[in-house]
């Protein structure tokens, strides 16, 4: 009897260290396969990433704005394979996508509302890390990756607008790029070089066409070194603290977080597609292009609104350029004008109302935007558009050196 139990006791230990050698033997092998070249970026970047342990779920749109570009990339690759790009056809070529590819009016809809759902992913990014500041140092290169990123999309979407040659197409072309010609000097040049004639053509189709399909990769290259300058440093948290020990692997922990985001976006963008799918479109784009017919009312998608509206709030042409450019200028020295030594708004409560305003001043230019050029919406798109360039410029600096003062007069009240 007890020659049975001492045998049952081997045979378990033997049985223990048997699954013990078993699995090291595994994970020696997972950790080598992990050590390939290529695996081993993978596995540091996106899987063993070390990540703050207290990101909540407005971290999760830097990964669906990812997402988005793989979209509109693949789709767009789709696209083109059935897209004529002449004035004669194009808006023919769009229609038979529609009608006639098989899966056309799928592929259709999703590169087209993908667009609007990209800019709501970027935007909302973007204010997630207007609010906990995630431009401060040192991620000064995450943000301005970021904006350039930002710019390259409104570059990409403006001229993939035109490809349909609908009615807004071709007036929006005709809009926008004219604006070219407002610039001292090389305005004329530049304006005939983006035509490649004398007004907006075949020529100028084409170019748009080439250019389209060349930005997204641009974007796409871009993107991997706001990752890397990303990772340089870590993410940043709500708090705003440097977490250099609270971290924690982003796999499974917060993929498992983001993909709750992935599911609610992808059931959001499939209403759209399937059930909704010119809700975020313009009318007028399902009439082909006629240069002696001019809309009545020339609006651009949703997305460039506010600084659409920025532009028809300063009479001079010159002047309304000078502003868009300053707005990306703005966004650009955010992180070297940013003076607080507090990143968070959660524990900047002056900051935080004049962010809620500057969220609703957005919202508001972008409502002006599509409103006709009178008044009272001119006068209000000035107001609005004086308030978006008093927060970067004016508040942002001195806020900081306001807090500074106040924080340094409170403990010196507390200590007396």
């Amino acid at each position: 009897m007890f020659s049975n139990f001492s045998n049952r006791k081997l045979t378990t230990v033997f049985s223990s260290e048997m699954k013990n050698s078993v699995h090291t033997q595994v994970s020696k092998r997972r950790t080598s396969i992990a050590k390939q070249p290529l695996l081993s970026l993978v596995n540091d970047h996106l899987i063993e990433y070390p990540t703050p342990s207290n990101l909540n779920y407005w971290w999760g749109f830097g990964s669906l704005a990812g997402i988005c570009l793989v979209i509109q990339i693949l789709t767009g690759i789709f696209l083109a394979m059935h897209y004529t790009c002449h004035v004669d056809l194009a808006f023919s070529s769009v229609e038979h996508i529609m009608r006639d590819v098989e899966g056309g009016w799928l592929l259709r809809y999703m590169h087209a509302n993908g667009a609007s759902f990209f800019f709501i992913v970027v935007y909302v990014h973007m204010f997630r890390g207007l609010y906990y500041g995630s431009y401060a140092s040192p991620r000064e290169l995450v943000w301005c990756v970021g904006v350039i990123i930002l710019l390259l999309m409104i570059i990409t979407a403006f001229i993939g607008y035109v490809l349909p040659w609908g009615q807004m197409s071709f007036w929006g072309a005709t809009v926008i790029t004219s604006l070219a010609s407002a610039i001292p000097v090389v305005g004329d040049d530049i304006t005939h070089w983006l035509w490649g004639g004398f007004s907006v053509d075949n020529a100028t189709l084409n170019r748009f066409f080439s250019l389209h399909y060349l930005f997204p990769f641009i974007i796409a290259g871009a993107t991997l070194v706001h990752l890397a300058a990303l990772h340089q440093y870590g993410s940043n948290n709500p708090l705003g603290c440097l977490a250099t020990v609270d971290k924690i692997p982003f796999y499974p922990y917060f993929y498992t977080k983001d993909l709750v985001g992935w599911v609610a976006f992808a059931i959001f963008y499939s209403v759209f597609v399937y059930f909704y799918p010119n809700t975020l479109g313009h009318p007028d784009n399902y009439i082909p292009a006629n240069p002696m017919s001019t809309p009545a009312h020339i609006v651009p998608e949703w997305y460039f609104l506010p600084v659409y509206a920025i532009l028809r709030s300063i009479p001079n042409k010159l002047g309304g350029v000078a502003a868009i450019g300053l707005v990306f200028v703005s966004l650009l020295a955010l992180p070297f004008i940013h003076t607080s030594q507090i990143r968070s708004s959660s524990f900047r409560p002056i900051h935080q109302k004049l962010f809620w305003l500057l969220l609703a001043d957005c919202l508001l230019l972008g409502w002006i935007g599509q409103k006709p050029v009178e008044d009272p919406y001119v006068l209000i798109g000035q107001l609005a558009s004086v308030y978006f360039f008093v927060y970067f410029l004016v508040f942002i600096p001195l806020l900081g050196k306001l807090e500074a003062k106040l924080i340094h007069y409170s403990t010196k009240k507390a200590t007396a």
